[in-house]
């Protein structure tokens, strides 16, 4: 196994701190236009700076970066428990997370990458650094203007949806629920927005909101857009992310298709 693959394998270990301790060795392939696994190394990057995301699709939980550890009283960790050496997982998500913050304006570039899904894969990897100045939110929002793609439009609109949580910033709240409004917006962007907003603000969902999400998110572009990172890990058994989303946001009444199909199992 070479290098790149033995990094590769931190990121998938088991281990928070043994994938964090990868992140800042991924960083210069990822931005490395040349280098023949670039892809595959900015797809995996971001997964150390993340924790308890896959299967997530609540307006509670999704997009949520817990508090830094590092900042924090010593006894919560993030509430992401501990590595089987007693180490606080937290501390080890933090520390992937500090790594690509360190190195934002070096993997900002990528957003502007002639393949769409690089620039996905970049908009996911850039969402979980910090942004205390709102450079990595602008750029977002700039891209977004610029981008013609309509599922690189639907990751930067929930890229900037998960930095604003973090970085909370009313005007973007606003301009994302304008976002959902916008009928000229391609549908992909426009459930993207509505998903990022609901995650954004403790209103209750207009029906307005909720007749767009039920007539646009349709089993064929759900399965489209588990090509996002974000509704890739939010998806369930038989469940597209999208799906997972629309239930438990706004229909959470409805039956977990994940629960009746280990039900049916006894």
């Amino acid at each position: 196994m070479d290098a790149t693959g033995v990094l590769w394998g931190l990121c998938a270990n088991d281990s928070r701190a043994a994938a964090a301790l990868a992140v800042p060795f991924l960083i210069p392939l990822a931005i490395d236009a040349h280098h023949p696994h670039r892809a595959a190394a900015l797809a995996v990057l971001s997964g150390p700076a993340r924790a308890r995301h896959h299967g997530v699709a609540s307006r509670e939980e999704l997009l949520l970066h817990r508090n830094d550890p590092r900042r924090d009283a010593p006894d919560t960790h993030d509430d992401y428990g501990y590595e089987v050496t007693g180490y606080p997982a937290g501390w080890s998500v933090a520390a992937a997370r500090a790594a690509i913050t360190t190195d934002a304006s070096a993997l900002l570039p990528i957003l502007g990458d002639s393949d769409p899904t690089v620039r996905v894969d970049a908009a996911y990897v850039l969402a979980t650094a910090g942004d205390p100045d709102h450079t990595i939110r602008t750029a977002f929002t700039n891209g977004f203007a610029a981008e013609g793609d309509a599922m690189v439009r639907a990751a930067l609109l929930l890229a900037t949806a998960e930095i604003t949580r973090a970085h909370p910033h009313p005007p973007t709240v606003m301009w994302l629920c304008e976002r959902w409004h916008d009928r000229t917006e391609a549908p992909e962007a426009r459930l993207a927005a509505a998903v990022g907003w609901l995650c954004l603000t403790d209103e209750s969902a207009p029906e307005e909101l909720r007749r767009i999400v039920d007539t646009l998110a349709d089993d064929e572009r759900a399965h489209a857009m588990e090509s996002l990172p974000w509704m890739n890990a939010a998806s369930g058994t038989n469940e597209p992310g999208l799906l997972r989303c629309r239930r438990c946001m706004l229909h959470p009444e409805e039956p977990d298709p994940e629960a009746v199909f280990w039900d049916s199992l006894f």
